[in-house]
């Protein structure tokens, strides 16, 4: 692995805690619940901590958050390039509106559901995929600060039902939308019946955010580039699509009902 200025920072101010506290690596590992080797490798700047493992090590180091705003910095690091400016849209908007026909949104997957995404063309290396399933988990925060933004995601049935690595990883995938749309108020989640037929949100996924000042702008993800665009034309164009989409969506608590419903197909 490339070793980033700040994943050293990371792993020397880990090591300098720990000497100041006089605690081992084992100590440590039992203390945040992680394993020794995790540490090590950490501290030889071989793994790339988690946001989870950032916030333990400020909790027993007393760092004031620290280990989080470094790990913060190494994570915007291994975001692919084309998609770092809207990774910052994404974290500092006050509403974002998702629309997806293909798979569950980054945002709403679970780790393994993530690493099955990642890995399932074959086309990056499992320290690749590791990097980006690290990354996109880390995104997610935003879905259990103190104050989300509102969060409305609207999924084809497709979603559901095309199996994503293996029929556990699916259960536990449905299951989840299930438990983050009925948790959190903020996140609205519905579901675009197979019986709508042809709609307009076939044409693709997006993504429209509304940041704290300003107009709307919109996201496209591609196989290797993202395009955000913010001319008002296009943006309304596409807030028209939302409108449609949503108007053939199912009711939110309506849609958790059918995600629970064929969560259990997955059994």
């Amino acid at each position: 692995m490339e070793r980033s200025p700040m994943l050293e920072h990371f792993a020397e101010e880990l090591r300098l805690a720990r000497a100041a506290t006089g605690m081992s690596q084992a100590a440590l590992a039992e203390a945040i619940n992680y394993s020794q080797p995790m540490i090590a490798k950490v501290e030889g700047c071989e793994r790339r901590p988690s946001l989870d493992f950032a916030r333990r090590c400020d909790t027993v180091f007393n760092t004031d958050g620290r280990f989080v705003r470094i790990q913060k910095r190494i994570s915007r690091e291994i975001v692919v390039q084309y998609f770092r400016e809207w990774a910052g849209v994404e974290q500092e908007a006050k509403a974002l509106r998702s629309f997806e026909p293909a798979y569950v949104p980054g945002l709403l997957q679970t780790e393994a559901y993530a690493r099955a995404v990642l890995s399932g063309p074959g086309l990056l290396s499992a320290e690749e995929v590791e990097e980006q399933v690290t990354a996109r988990l880390d995104r997610q925060e935003i879905l259990t600060r103190a104050k989300p933004p509102l969060l409305t995601f609207v999924l084809d049935e497709y979603v559901l039902r095309r199996q994503i690595g293996d029929r556990a990883v699916m259960r536990e995938q449905l299951l989840h939308l299930v438990k983050v749309g009925g948790g959190v108020p903020q996140v609205k989640i519905h579901v675009v019946p197979a019986s709508a037929g042809s709609y307009a949100g076939l044409d693709g996924s997006f993504v429209l955010a509304t940041p704290p000042a300003g107009e709307p702008v919109v996201y496209f993800d591609g196989h290797r580039h993202g395009q955000m665009d913010d001319r008002s034309d296009y943006v309304n164009y596409m807030i028209d699509v939302w409108e449609t989409v949503r108007s053939v969506a199912l009711p939110h608590q309506q849609s958790l009902d059918l995600i629970a419903e064929v969560a259990e197909t997955w059994s």
